[in-house]
């Protein structure tokens, strides 16, 4: 079996955002892992190279197929901020009042977070990451 791509590393997350080469990117970057370690409590942890991550659970997919992840967590790409969160029930109404954004299955895509509404991502943060610990 494959070793996991997504775990977490000793690599150190500031040094990891200063390396962004997008400048809003790596500003954005830097408040969401403020944000996020204020909100979850956590320390910011970089999982593979690239994901900021804050707590970690353990999942089982009923494939058998089974991992660690962060509970929330981000990651500053170049076309957008991609934020791991979601897995509550008023996700789609907090969702209609974030601003602009796009989303798949488990990932929210952001711009830049001068286009959302800072309170609102931090209630889904909030909401995410205790949401977590229940649903793997």
């Amino acid at each position: 079996m494959p070793e996991a791509r997504m775990k977490p590393t000793a690599a150190r997350v500031d040094t990891f955002l200063e390396g962004v080469a997008h400048p809003v990117r790596r500003a954005d970057g830097m408040a969401l892992s403020a944000m996020m370690g204020r909100v979850t409590g956590e320390p910011a942890v970089l999982w593979g190279p690239s994901i900021v991550g804050f707590g970690s659970v353990h999942y089982r997919h009923a494939s058998g197929h089974e991992g660690d992840m962060p509970r929330v967590g981000f990651s500053p790409r170049a076309a957008h901020l991609v934020l791991y969160v979601g897995g509550f029930a008023d996700y789609e109404a907090l969702l209609s009042r974030l601003g602009k954004h796009r989303r798949s299955q488990a990932c929210l895509y952001v711009n830049r977070l001068a286009d959302v509404d800072l309170a609102v991502l931090e209630e889904i943060v909030r909401r995410s990451f205790d949401a977590a610990e229940t649903a793997c």
